[in-house]
């Protein structure tokens, strides 16, 4: 009973730390909306794909329509996260051997989207530098609210540098204690250079405490007190006696001034990319990090 009560509480806080994500991302471009957002790493195993699964979740559970794209064309693991089998892919759009509304595919979770893509895919850049590539983000941009691409490393591949120039924005997961910080400034730094808008990063595989943690209150100090603790036989009120006030709601794990969230009992930053300890690319066309037709590495292939 006891196992399961925690495995209720764990997927709760997952649940609430991709909703913190989410707002995170809507908050940091009000004027002009961030809609297409590339997911990817410095090196293997730091969990983006399951980010980017929740992330989706949780933007399809507000009652947007959100679009999750299998762009890592190398090891494909999201059909088999989300329980689907697509009849066909992002290679067959690209090439019309089908029609993009019937290689999108519905999942369990009302308002999330689904576009696969097929194994052994030759020279995925060339694919995605082509200008058939470029027009497909601009199609799916206009027919979803959001739209997720999960990306293979940066570290690994150069893949996610190029798919960066046509997107809005480019989250970074990190998994503390495990990546060295040469892979992770190094593919930041190739993100730069290509002109990516790096919005912030997601650190990943980081213990959690409990969404209990959200109920607890704080003294002046800010030590953090349990609710039991804090009400003192006084009902738990603001400015019960010892001085205690209720900050409310503060996220776990994070530091004050500072975005932090949970994400698959992991916690995540929605801030401008701070553990990094270097500034964001400067934002191109219109201030949302995209440069249509820009490539990177390589020179854009023929139109196929």
């Amino acid at each position: 009973m006891a196992k399961k009560k925690k495995q209720s509480s764990n997927q709760l806080e997952i649940q609430n730390a991709a909703k913190t994500l989410f707002a995170n991302i809507r908050f940091m471009s009000v004027d002009d909306p961030i809609k297409s957002i590339v997911i990817t790493s410095s090196v293997p195993n730091e969990g983006k794909s399951t980010v980017s699964v929740n992330l989706a979740q949780a933007i399809a559970t507000s009652g947007k329509q959100v679009l999750l794209v299998e762009a890592d064309m190398r090891h494909r693991s999201l059909a088999t996260m989300l329980g689907v089998r697509p009849s066909a892919g992002l290679y067959a759009v690209l090439t019309d051997a089908a029609p993009l509304n019937v290689a999108v595919t519905g999942t369990a979770t009302p308002n999330l989207h689904f576009l696969d893509t097929e194994p052994n895919i030759p020279n995925p850049a060339d694919l995605i530098s082509s200008k058939r590539f470029g027009r497909l983000v601009r199609t799916l941009e206009e027919r979803y609210d959001y739209v997720i691409f999960d990306m293979p490393p940066v570290g690994t591949f150069v893949d996610a540098a190029i798919l960066s120039t046509l997107v809005d924005a480019t989250v970074m997961v990190v998994r503390p204690n495990q990546t060295k910080r040469a892979e992770l400034t190094g593919a930041y730094e190739q993100l730069q250079k290509a002109n990516a808008n790096v919005i912030g990063v997601c650190a990943t595989f980081v213990e959690g405490s409990g969404s209990e943690y959200y109920y607890a209150y704080y003294t002046n100090s800010g030590e953090r007190v349990k609710p039991e603790s804090a009400a003192g036989g006084s009902g738990g009120a603001a400015g019960a006696p010892g001085g205690r006030s209720r900050a409310g709601a503060r996220l776990s794990g994070g530091r004050r001034g500072r975005r932090a969230i949970r994400c698959d009992g992991l916690s995540a930053a929605g801030a401008r990319a701070a553990a990094l300890r270097h500034r964001p690319a400067q934002p191109v066309d219109g201030g949302r990090g995209r440069r249509r037709g820009a490539t990177y590495g390589r020179p854009r292939c023929a139109d196929h």
